[in-house]
């Protein structure tokens, strides 16, 4: 693969994370709604959803702390992974612990008044994290993009 096309890809590979971050957050959140209308989580349909939102938050997070794009040749997720999109990634992370930070201050004042298991809040702390972090990094990353 010759440099020009290294380079065409890698462009591609960031216009393409640009737009699908947000929409994987999107997605990562309203699939809560369908775990939190559910049951208590002890039949096998609802551990099932458990695990996949587990696998599916397994993803979100490698594939944020990597940049993802691992079927790709790895001079093309270098070049995709520049200085700009790894301060990108780096703030994202930052808005994630904060937004995880905030969400178990808010919960633990929610169990003084409602009983909350342990499951649910690990559940909705985890989900926020993610889902801010993502979001943050395809803000990011389009509004680069956009001034680039």
């Amino acid at each position: 693969m010759t440099n020009p096309e290294i380079a065409e890809r890698a462009e591609q590979l960031t216009r393409r994370r640009a737009r699908m971050m947000p929409f994987l957050a999107m997605i990562f959140l309203i699939q809560q709604i369908s775990y939190f209308s559910g049951t208590e989580g002890e039949r096998a349909v609802d551990h099932v959803k458990i695990g996949a939102w587990l696998i599916l938050a397994v993803v979100l997070l490698v594939g944020l702390g990597t940049g993802g794009a691992w079927l790709q040749p790895k001079a093309v997720r270098d070049l995709a992974n520049d200085e700009t999109t790894r301060l990108h990634r780096s703030r994202a992370i930052e808005i994630g612990f904060w937004t995880m930070a905030g969400m178990s201050i808010g919960l633990y004042v929610v169990s003084l008044f409602e009983p909350l298991g342990g499951r649910d809040a690990v559940h909705l702390i985890l989900t926020a994290g993610i889902g801010a972090s993502l979001l943050m990094f395809g803000m990011l990353e389009r509004r680069a993009l956009k001034d680039g």
